[in-house]
């Protein structure tokens, strides 16, 4: 099957006009008309999912994160991105990312994670139209300590140590998400009326900002959008449930935690 035929569904469910002007979502490494046989879906593109692409024989792997966000200057090894690059044309697999497009749109990845945590009601927290925007917020069936939520939060998606500023309330009975890197969405969030804000990548200030106004808890950029994978999956195998789409076993995160 070709490339363009595999990515369809996807471009469909998450049109490529919806990234970022700074993202570079859509085919990186290859040819739309290139015949692959199997996808092989992760997080980050890294060494390690292009040793395991070629091992199982995916023509194409499908990430996240796109490897490339700037120009390159030159091929020579010197950096993660330009050996990912290399090995992948050596190897003849392609790289594709579907990246804030897939965050921003409706059903998308913060609608994901916001079902896991079992929200309800759940509305986008930043429309930038009627089609997308960046993140969600939603109600839980019954209220929970702030504490207790989360705790439940962070074994939910394995979490190594949240990080997360005073609570501002005992109970949580409204949770704003955003996956990855969800800073600029605080004030949408606190305005949303939620008790509770989960994102990853808060910087300092953002705790005290948070201070008396909402309770923001740091669950991590990979374990936030980890969801990715299975999204991308479901959303291939809907359209064509013939085409081997498989979760990489080798997209681990990058950070590690000393408890």
């Amino acid at each position: 099957m070709k490339i363009k035929d595999v990515v369809a569904p996807l471009e469909e469910f998450a049109p490529l006009s919806y990234q970022d002007s700074y993202d570079n979502s859509g085919l990186i490494v290859g040819r739309y008309d290139d015949d692959v046989d199997m996808a092989l879906v992760c997080v980050d593109a890294t060494e390690a999912v292009i040793d395991e692409a070629v091992r199982v024989g995916a023509g194409v792997v499908i990430s996240h994160h796109p490897i490339i966000f700037g120009g390159i200057k030159r091929l020579n090894s010197r950096s993660y991105v330009e050996r990912v690059v290399e090995k992948a044309i050596r190897a003849g697999v392609a790289l594709y990312a579907c990246h804030t497009n897939l965050d921003s749109t409706t059903n998308g990845m913060s609608y994901r994670v916001a079902d896991k945590i079992g929200l309800l009601n759940v509305q986008v927290l930043d429309s930038l139209s009627a089609e997308h925007g960046y993140g969600v917020v939603g109600d839980l069936p019954m209220a929970e300590g702030t504490v207790e939520c989360i705790g439940r939060i962070k074994e939910l998606f394995g979490v190594g140590a949240v990080k997360y500023s005073e609570p501002m309330s005992k109970e949580v009975h409204r949770v704003a998400v955003c996956t990855g890197s969800g800073g600029s969405l605080l004030q949408a969030a606190i305005e949303s009326g939620a008790e509770l804000y989960v994102s990853a990548d808060f910087k300092y200030n953002h705790f005290l900002d948070a201070t008396k106004l909402i309770t923001i808890a740091d669950i991590g950029h990979f374990e936030s959008e980890y969801c990715a994978i299975e999204l991308i999956c479901e959303v291939i195998s809907k359209k064509i449930p013939t085409f081997a789409v498989r979760k990489s076993k080798e997209s681990q995160n990058p950070i590690n935690y000393l408890a």
